[in-house]
Formats: structure tokens, sequence, C-alpha cells
């Protein structure tokens, strides 16, 4: 079966996270491809697009969204229901260990810690309806994701890579191991993907290009496109100001719109797909 078809709530009984119709991890094999980035641009554009949407920071050892989202000096505070309250910004409900952990403290946890702050972070959040939960995972394919994998039931995992081949490299073991736990694949985002000089116009491919969509392709994964090498996107991080959320138009909002596009189609494709299966299993069962 197509992994695009395999839903994750009919391979295990994983718990569901309270209110949240979908959640969606992002991803990737390695640090330094600009996964925050990614994860915090495509929650802000689905919350554009009407959406509710919660934004969860599980990078523990590396928590960036509290300073890609200006809310650094923000502390989580208990909801009378005893559980703890997000940070809401950029039309997000947020949290992060970055908000309990301030400064320049590092979190020295084993990976069984890491796992029961993930499972906390999941399920005693007064997270509301949403229609995604975005999780921003940390890079690699360790403890943190094999936590997620197992607490929850998945809808589907984002893959960000680099066109060079030592990113590549590391996406496709991180669509592998999702695929090993039963996750679907909703596509493959390829940041960086190349360079426009805002002085001659001239577009370079500073680390190769279409690296992406050729792993998509022979992983029989979807694409979802591709995110360029941009200034405005390095600097709206490091002030806080997601390049999605600022007024201006720019190649790099149009990526990130059409990519949340595409992730939104992918979601329903997915979900309309396990509905109908559920249902002829259903009377596969009850006419045994």
């Amino acid at each position: 079966m197509n992994q695009m078809n395999q839903p994750p709530q009919l391979v295990a009984n994983r718990p569901t996270v309270p209110g949240a119709k979908n959640i969606i991890a992002v991803a990737s094999g390695k640090g330094g491809v600009g996964k925050t980035t990614v994860a915090v641009n495509l929650a802000i554009a689905l919350a554009q697009k009407g959406a509710k949407v919660g934004l969860l920071d599980a990078d523990i050892y590396g928590p960036n969204v509290p300073m890609m989202t200006d809310t650094m000096d923000a502390q989580l505070a208990g909801a009378p229901s005893g559980k703890i309250m997000p940070i809401e910004k950029y039309g997000l409900r947020i949290v992060s260990i970055g908000y309990v952990n301030q400064g320049d403290t590092a979190v020295i946890w084993r990976g069984p810690l890491v796992g029961r702050m993930i499972t906390q972070f999941l399920m005693e959040v007064e997270w509301g309806e949403l229609d995604y939960l975005i999780v921003d995972m940390p890079p690699g394919t360790g403890d943190a994701q094999l936590t997620l994998s197992q607490a929850v039931a998945l809808t589907g995992a984002v893959i960000v890579t680099t066109p060079q081949d030592v990113a590549l490299s590391d996406a496709k073991k991180g669509i592998n191991m999702f695929r090993k736990v039963e996750v679907p694949i909703l596509g493959v985002i390829e940041n960086m993907s190349y360079f426009v000089c805002p002085q001659c116009n001239a577009r370079t491919e500073i680390f190769a290009h279409g690296g992406g969509r050729a792993a998509a392709k022979k992983f029989d994964a979807p694409f979802l496109g591709e995110v360029p090498l941009n200034l405005d996107i390095r600097v709206g991080g490091d002030e806080g100001k997601p390049i999605v959320a600022q007024k201006a138009e720019s190649a790099v909002k149009e990526a990130f719109n059409k990519i949340a596009d595409a992730v939104i189609k992918n979601v329903e494709t997915l979900n309309s797909s396990n509905a109908q299966e559920k249902s002829i299993l259903g009377k596969v069962f009850k006419l045994s």
C-alpha cells in the first residue's frame, strides 16, 4: 500500500492529543537545514488560512521557537483545568522547553527524561481545539522521534532537507525511520533551494538543486516545494518576525503559502483514505 494511504490509527492503537485533529511532525535527518524556520513559517501560513494551529517545540536540547516567534521572555502558566497554558503569538498556540529553561543554561537530560517531557507537552497542555498541531522535532532519528511516533497517532511527517548530498542522505534516513514506525510521509521540502541576487536578480544554486524532489520521487513521497535562500528569512528569524508573518509579499512567503496548501491537500487526502479504509474494515468485521 502507498505510504500516503497508511493510517497510523489502523496500524497501532496510539492515543490522540485531546482537541488536535491532525498532528504533523516537521523533521530532518540532520541539523542546519532550517527545520525550525520551516516549522514556524508553515504553522503561521496554516493559521493565516484560517486554521487553528498549535506549535510544539520538541527540540529539548536546542529550542529555537521562542526566539523565532519573539516570545523568549514568556513563561508558561497553569490553566484552570490544571494543565499548562500555551503561549499565543502570530495566531499560534506555542509550547517550548525554552519557556521553562530560559537563558543560556544547557538541558542535560538522558533519553527517558526527554521522552517524558515531550509526552507531557503533548498531553498536559491546554491546546484547545486545533486543526493542526505542528511539532518541531530535534534533528536526527533518536529518542525524541521514537517517543513522538509511539506516544500519539501522528497524521504524518514533513521532511526538511537542503539540496546537497550530505543533507539528502540524512533526509532519506529520516523517511525510512518514520516508515518503520508506520508514520506516513506527507512530503519533502527542499530548503535553501536557490539564491536570487537582490542586485542583479541572477539565480545561483549554492547547494546544488533538485535533490529534494529527486529524493521524494525515489521514496515515493510527495514533494511539497522549494524555499529559496533569502536574507530576510534569517533576519526575521533572529528578530522574532517570521517572514510569513510580515506584511510584505515575497517569493519566500509565496513558497511557504504554496507548501501550506500542499500540506492541507495531502492531509485531507490521507484522512479521506483513512475514513474509507475504516469504513471498509468495519463492514468486513461486521459481516464476519
